[in-house]
């Protein structure tokens, strides 16, 4: 059977597609603030392009998720000036909209399933190099208060936002006040 053109697209079911295995950074600076970078347009992510964002990757067959993160952070933002000092005690998962299933992510994934570390950055914002990953996937970047997030992130991916910038406020706040990380 043939689609018409005033017939609706045939919507992919995400109960066939698995999770992509995922890890992101929260990477604050010594004022507790977040590094937020802003998509690039890709001919990958489209959809993407001037969407604000931390940094997230894919991890690796037999990549640990600590290793994957900081793996991730050199090759997304040029930096390896980090220290982990906690991870989310869950992974969290996050589906794509219906339009882009079986598009985004190499057409073989529903969303991803998410490790997230909170990350100290140890040097200085000279050391961000947004042209280590060829093609770059952020064009800019700012340092953001961690209550921002949610407001910054596609709606697809705003309630894992939600959940991070809840969970890792304290660290936030302790650095922000110059204490140790809780």
């Amino acid at each position: 059977m043939t689609s018409s053109p005033s017939s609706p697209p045939r919507l992919l079911d995400p109960a066939q597609f698995p999770y992509r295995p995922n890890v992101g950074a929260v990477l604050f600076n010594r004022e507790g603030k977040v590094w937020v970078g802003r998509r690039a347009p890709t001919p990958d992510t489209p959809h993407l392009a001037g969407a604000w964002q931390l940094p997230q990757g894919g991890i690796d067959p037999g990549e640990a998720p600590e290793e994957a993160v900081l793996r991730e952070l050199a090759e997304e933002i040029g930096t390896d000036r980090v220290e982990i000092i906690a991870a989310h005690p869950e992974w969290l998962t996050y589906d794509l909209p219906p339009e882009l299933l079986g598009r985004a992510l190499g057409g073989r994934y529903r969303g991803q399933r998410q490790k997230w570390f909170a990350l100290r950055f140890t040097g200085r914002d000279e050391d961000f190099r947004l042209d280590a990953h060829h093609p770059p996937e952020f064009d800019a970047w700012r340092w953001v208060p961690i209550e921002e997030l949610p407001h910054l992130a596609v709606p697809f991916k705003r309630e894992v936002y939600e959940v991070i910038a809840r969970d890792f406020a304290p660290i936030a706040a302790a650095l922000a006040a110059g204490k140790d990380v809780p």
